[in-house]
């Protein structure tokens, strides 16, 4: 049985991946008939674009067996209806939308359909004015959050705040490298500064990033379009060990890169993924005497645990929003927005107005 207090809509607007390489189409869908077990409705107010889509868009994982489907992880969202055995989440309650496993119930994925065929999607998607999500997927915060903070607390800063806390365990006193200073970087870049690091050298291509990364927290910063990296980072750390080298950009260069900058016993954390096909060569001695190398997924972040905790730091005023949010586009344009999140001219993160 389906728990609601108005009429749900049958249908609604959503941004479809259809083929890889390609725009996203912008079309009509049906949503579910009826809820089942630990489905929740929602309608979706404002979404932020992750770097993980592009990823998607254009295949670096490879193949995608899954088209044509949905797409989305962060966003702030209504809740409009409940299915059974929903217990964490009533019908009205401002929620954020997060692709890490929170409370509740791991619900099958919805049902849609677009143009009389089945339409994919995943545990949760954002690119929709409606969504069907699964309950531990959706995190309720007071009705008079930020809407754009509760999008972000979907990926980017409970992401970049995992990388920093979970994965690097950053320390007062210690020496950081961000390489890639987007949606996800700039958040690790502000969280390593709220831990007190003692350089903060973030790098990127663009120095509208760069300008960004200084206002939360990065001591030096590095455009790689325009010097040797390696060399800037050595010269920025001034004879000091390197111990976190923390990579936003898959590519296997700049992996090998910090792998070889950071001390004996330093950390180097992939946030980014690299394309499928894609290796690295690295000499592995340095494992067996204390350097550690290791994935992030997003950051191990406890979304049931850790937004709330943000919220409080969103609300003292120490976690900042300044900038984080550069430019808006509603979901026509969305394909706009992409475009921008490639070419650089938009320095934080890109929203959808839903």
């Amino acid at each position: 049985m389906t728990t609601t207090s108005k009429q749900l809509p049958s249908t609604t607007k959503a941004a479809i991946l259809v083929s890889q390489k390609q725009p996203l189409i912008v079309d009509t869908i049906e949503l579910p008939s009826e809820l089942y077990v630990g489905q929740v409705l929602v309608k979706i107010h404002v979404s932020g674009i992750c770097g993980s889509q592009l990823g998607e868009i254009d295949g670096v994982k490879g193949p995608d067996r899954y088209l044509p489907h949905l797409m989305g992880h962060e966003g702030f969202a209504e809740v409009l209806a409940v299915g059974p055995g929903v217990k964490h989440i009533s019908v009205g309650d401002r929620v954020v939308l997060h692709w890490r496993k929170g409370e509740g119930i791991q619900a099958d994925p919805p049902s849609y359909r677009w143009r009389g065929n089945v339409l994919n999607a995943g545990w949760v998607t954002t690119f929709n004015d409606h969504a069907v999500v699964s309950e531990n997927r959706c995190t309720r915060v007071p009705a008079n959050t930020n809407p754009d903070a509760a999008a972000l607390f979907g990926c980017a800063i409970t992401t970049g705040f995992g990388v920093v806390e979970n994965n690097a365990a950053v320390r007062m006193g210690e020496t950081v490298v961000v390489f890639g200073a987007g949606g996800i970087g700039l958040n690790i870049i502000q969280a390593a500064s709220l831990l007190s690091a003692s350089k903060i050298i973030a790098v990127d291509l663009f120095d509208s990033r760069l300008e960004l990364a200084k206002r939360l927290g990065a001591t030096h910063v590095i455009n790689s379009r325009n010097t040797d990296p390696s060399q800037s980072i050595v010269n920025a750390l001034q004879d000091m060990p390197l111990d976190v080298f923390i990579d936003n950009t898959g590519v296997p260069s700049i992996i090998e890169m910090g792998y070889n900058l950071t001390h004996g016993q330093g950390r180097v954390i992939l946030v980014g993924v690299p394309r499928h096909g894609s290796n690295i060569s690295l000499h592995s001695l340095p494992l067996h005497f204390g350097k550690i190398l290791t994935g992030s997924h997003g950051g191990e972040s406890r979304p049931s645990l850790d937004i709330p905790r943000y919220i409080r730091l969103l609300n003292n005023g120490t976690l900042r929003l300044d900038g984080l949010v550069s430019q808006r586009f509603p979901l026509e344009d969305i394909n706009d927005a992409i475009d921008a999140m490639r070419n650089g001219s938009t320095a934080g993160r890109v929203m959808i107005d839903l």
